[in-house]
């Protein structure tokens, strides 16, 4: 679980590398595909026909999955290319990863930003080989596979090569460099050798045309004889592939260890952004690898786009903005504010060239092919940068871009009539309208944020006053319960609205099973009555999926703090592990494991509206590192979770905020500003084993709260 893959990637870099068995979804492992149930095993072992670049990292069916340029040591003929063979004494490290073939080869990867570098350790043999398949893509599951429409690979002699392919619109190129002394170098096509051939052209290829192709390395080795490959990639041609290459790899020869060095300590540096003390040695363990899951995507690929000729920053992989625009994007804008605004930047200018801010964003031309799935998401990070004083980007022209992506898809029809099916894109471009808002009130276009925040409110169209939950409608992998406790701009209004503070929260309790009995997993291959009869459970998906994440939240705003950390506490300890299985559903491009980071820290980001949530954290003490300073989470009372005598953690103590310190002075609210957080302070929470009465009385704000007095304000 979690549809995450053990390859070597750099912080938030453009590359990736890993073992190729074809499996969904990553290309990695043995399972084929799945969204219900138990995962069905593809292969029987864990295996691998080579290694391949560009990895998604814990999405589900996004049919864009990547895994170009195959690269395969071989002691068999290139007949054989594309058969598997086992993997074992599997090593994965941030940056690198490392394995040994059955064919007893063992083999060492690891990435820059823009480069990818292999190092095989060969055993003796008369005539080794390194494979390099430019026709490679996709996966070995139905409609899994990407097949590449142009090509043109050339081989220039000296253990240099290089070449182009177009896939889905993008034209991916490498520049490689093998250091395999006195071997044969030679072109190859459908598994046949070229000898004395130095260029291959392709200039319309199908799928019922396309033979595999590429370039080979051969020739004799003795015991333990290394063989490195060097790739530098671009999507602005081979030049700047090769560029690339030359300034990551720099002049020493090999390279393997100057890479992998340079991205340990970046991967250092990121990683120490974010400290916690005390904690078991699993939490611990479970902590840093959802810190380090939260920064592998989206890739940025400076000066790299190739749809506009400019140079500047250039971000891809951005598939589920439907899950991280609520935890990823405030964790990169508190730990990595400078390549936040990057991404922004970005985002601003695939709107400019494109038409929309998009809900998900691949390295492919096209359309938007996430449209269904929400409407409006970046207005929320743009909000909280504008909050937060970024002053790196052009405010009045993303504003402007703000209120004309209110009007595409779905957006006409709800600046028509002020409701739109799927009813959750009501309160997605409702959402979106408050973010513009506040944007165009702080630029002083009064007449644009009135208009703005007038619509805003028909965020209340999507409910049915009756019920106190959403109109029925369609709804994208869940149901209306699972939407009906989105973190609003009004809360107040919207617990009015269920009949207030008593029966919203008696609906939470529902929705979150207290009292109820406990729920059957489904098994492998359930059928369509099974998944129905678990669906009208209408209960908490339990982390599996992103329509309900920030739902235990929701008690903030009916004054019931202590089932929030109830909730949240049960989630981390029991829905997280360090083994197969540790996470509770896909990673959704780090969506999840930011969840993880935040909810461990007892912090929870409400994006768009530059507020972060408190509740009891899961360790003693916590540095947040941000661009303005260090935010630091301190404790008194904290208690550790217990571990048995067979080492396994044990129910941990309840633990709930019983009063807090802001920077020394008494702290009465649940509620903290994102400004406060990025620019540091100290924030101490006194915990005990039961509820009290802290957060009970102040709400964090809402649209409707009347205007503050002048010393509220101050």
């Amino acid at each position: 679980m979690g549809n995450t893959h053990p390859g070597a990637t750099s912080p938030l870099g453009m590359v990736s590398a890993c073992a190729y068995s074809g499996a969904y979804p990553t290309g990695y492992g043995r399972y084929t595909k799945n969204t219900e149930g138990v995962p069905e095993e593809m292969f029987e072992r864990l295996q691998a026909s080579g290694f391949t670049h560009f990895q998604q990292s814990g999405t589900g069916a996004i049919r864009k999955y990547y895994n170009y340029v195959r690269v395969t040591p071989m002691l068999q003929p290139l007949d054989a290319l594309g058969e598997s063979w086992s993997l074992r004494d599997e090593v994965a490290e941030a940056g690198y990863y490392a394995a040994t073939l059955g064919t007893g080869v063992r083999c060492e990867l690891t990435v820059g930003t823009k480069v990818a570098v292999h190092r095989y350790t060969f055993p003796a043999h008369s005539s080794a080989r390194v494979v390099v398949d430019l026709s490679c893509g996709g996966l070995a599951i139905e409609h899994g596979r990407t097949v590449p429409l142009r090509a043109q690979v050339e081989s220039m002699g000296h253990g240099r090569a290089q070449g182009t392919v177009a896939m889905e619109g993008v034209p991916l190129s490498v520049y490689l460099e093998a250091d395999s002394p006195g071997w044969r170098q030679m072109l190859w096509y459908d598994r046949r050798l070229i000898d004395g051939g130095t260029r291959l052209d392709f200039d319309s290829i199908r799928h019922t045309t396309l033979r595999p192709f590429g370039m080979l390395f051969m020739g004799p080795t003795e015991p333990g004889q290394t063989v490195e490959v060097r790739l530098g990639f671009s999507l602005r041609g081979c030049d700047q592939a090769r560029e690339n290459l030359e300034r990551e790899c720099g002049s020493a020869r090999p390279a393997f260890d100057t890479v992998r060095s340079g991205t340990r300590a970046r991967w250092g540096d990121h990683l120490g952004r974010v400290q916690v003390e005390g904690g078991t040695p699993a939490r611990r363990t479970v902590f840093a690898t959802a810190l380090y899951h939260s920064l592998i995507k989206p890739c940025f690929a400076d000066d790299e786009s190739p749809f506009w000729p400019t140079s500047g920053p250039f971000a891809f992989d951005v598939c589920t903005m439907w899950d991280i625009y609520k935890t990823q994007l405030p964790l990169l804008a508190a730990i990595v504010p400078d390549r936040a605004e990057d991404l922004l930047e970005s985002l601003i200018r695939v709107c400019e060239e494109e038409g929309n801010f998009p809900i998900g964003y691949r390295m492919a031309r096209g359309a938007d092919r996430f449209y269904r799935q929400g409407s409006a998401l970046v207005h929320t990070a743009l909000a909280d940068a504008h909050a937060l004083g970024r002053a790196g980007l052009d405010w009045n022209w993303a504003l402007v871009h703000m209120v004309d992506d209110l009007r595409r898809m779905y957006g006409e029809e709800f600046f028509e009539y002020g409701v739109v099916h799927p009813i959750t894109h009501t309160l997605d471009l409702a959402y979106g309208h408050h973010c513009a808002a506040k944007v165009a009130r702080a630029l002083n276009d009064r007449r644009l944020a009135d208009d703005l925040e007038a619509r805003s409110r028909q965020w209340s169209n999507a409910f049915d006053p009756g019920t106190g939950l959403l109109r029925d409608s369609e709804f994208y992998e869940g149901g209306k319960w699972n939407y009906s406790f989105r973190l609003l701009h009004d809360m107040a209004a919207r617990i009015a609205l269920a009949g207030g503070d008593r029966a919203f929260t008696d609906m939470l309790d529902r929705f979150f099973g207290f009292d109820a009995a406990p729920v059957t997993q489904p098994g492998r291959r359930p059928p369509l009555a099974e998944m129905a009869a678990g669906y009208a459970l209408n209960r908490f998906e339990g982390l599996n999926n992103e329509p309900d994440m920030e739902a235990p939240w929701a008690y903030h705003y009916a004054g019931r703090p202590d089932r929030t950390a109830q909730v949240v506490q049960a989630a981390l300890t029991w829905q997280f592990g360090t083994g197969p299985g540790g996470l509770p559903g896909n990673d959704d491009s780090g969506g999840l494991s930011s969840w993880y980071v935040w909810a461990s820290l007892g912090l929870f980001p409400i994006a768009g509206q530059n507020l972060f949530l408190v509740n009891a954290p899961a360790f003693a003490g916590a540095v947040l590192r941000t661009g303005g300073g260090e935010f630091v989470i301190e404790t008194s009372g904290h208690r550790e979770t217990p571990i048995g005598v067979d080492g396994a953690e044990r129910d941990p103590p309840a633990q709930y905020v019983q009063s807090a310190t802001l920077n020394g002075r008494p702290l009465h609210t649940t509620h903290l500003s994102a400004a406060t957080v990025h620019r540091g302070g100290v924030l101490h929470l006194r915990l005990g084993p039961e509820p009290s009465g802290w957060g009970r009385k102040v709400r964090p704000p809402s649209l409707s709260d009347p205007p503050a007095r002048p010393e509220e304000a101050r």
